[in-house]
């Protein structure tokens, strides 16, 4: 089973220890991409032009702080990518308290969708940084683009043989999209918060519901020891854990799409 998560906005301060090793990351066809990403941010962000930078990355005048540490990441501390994203999703996996069996299948199955790196394992170590999916960055362009072609050799290689669980946001999963038989062993999630309105029961997506959920999942997953061999038995495994699962119609060729409904966190 291999599990994608998306990365989270919040990140830890600073890493504890060495510098970055590209060559120490996992996917390592994925470091020639990785290079160009790293040098293009590094160089946008160390340049003169502040506001061309804020502007490509997205951030406000008062998160200036951010270019200057994309301008350190080659000599900056890292830390395992786990320790790195401390997110909602991230805060509800509670990697740090995971029984020693979970933790090593989490290191196994789990991929991190990001921007600079493309995908990293939880163990890879990388230092705190800026570079949002939708930044276009000199030389490089869109990164969603830029990673659609990079990764689709990767991935595929990744996800072997057995099924995929996508929980990725929206502009993470455009960086790559399973096709063929790896799609129809690809099961995606989508949350809803279920409540009554003046009576009536209705649902909604909502952000702090799905991160949490979606970090919730996968504990348990991981927890119980879960390594489903094929979509279906995925699917069951979920259910076995009493999650409100919906499966919406298939389509050939395509990923199964599910709906996990929630009343409260």
């Amino acid at each position: 089973m291999l599990i994608l998560l998306p990365p989270s906005e919040g990140k830890a301060e600073a890493g504890t220890g060495r510098r970055l090793d590209l060559s120490k990351l996992s996917l390592p066809e994925l470091n020639p991409a990785r290079e160009e990403v790293l040098a293009a941010l590094v160089d946008l962000c160390a340049g003169p032009d502040e506001a061309a930078a804020r502007d490509a990355l997205g951030l406000s005048e008062g998160q200036r702080g951010e270019l200057r540490r994309n301008a350190r990441l080659r000599a900056a501390a890292t830390a395992p990518a786990g320790r790195i994203y401390t997110g909602v999703l991230y805060e509800a996996l509670d990697l740090a308290t995971l029984p020693p069996a979970a933790e090593r299948l989490a290191r196994r199955a789990v991929l991190v969708s990001s921007g600079l790196w493309g995908a990293v394992r939880l163990t890879d170590r990388i230092p705190p940084y800026r570079c949002p999916i939708g930044a276009r960055l000199p030389g490089v362009g869109a990164l969603a683009a830029y990673w659609r072609r990079a990764l689709a050799e990767a991935m595929a290689t990744a996800a072997g043989t057995g099924p995929v669980l996508d929980l990725r946001s929206g502009a993470y999963a455009a960086t790559w999209a399973p096709r063929g038989a790896v799609a129809e062993r690809t099961v995606t999630v989508r949350v809803l918060h279920e409540r009554e309105v003046d009576g009536v029961p209705t649902r909604s997506v909502v952000s702090h519901f799905n991160k949490a959920t979606k970090g919730r999942l996968v504990r348990d997953l991981l927890t119980a020891g879960a390594r489903p061999r094929t979509a279906d038995a995925l699917v069951g495994a979920l259910r076995e854990l009493k999650y409100a699962v919906e499966e919406q119609p298939r389509a050939a060729g395509r990923p199964r799409q599910l709906d996990v409904v929630v009343t409260e966190l």
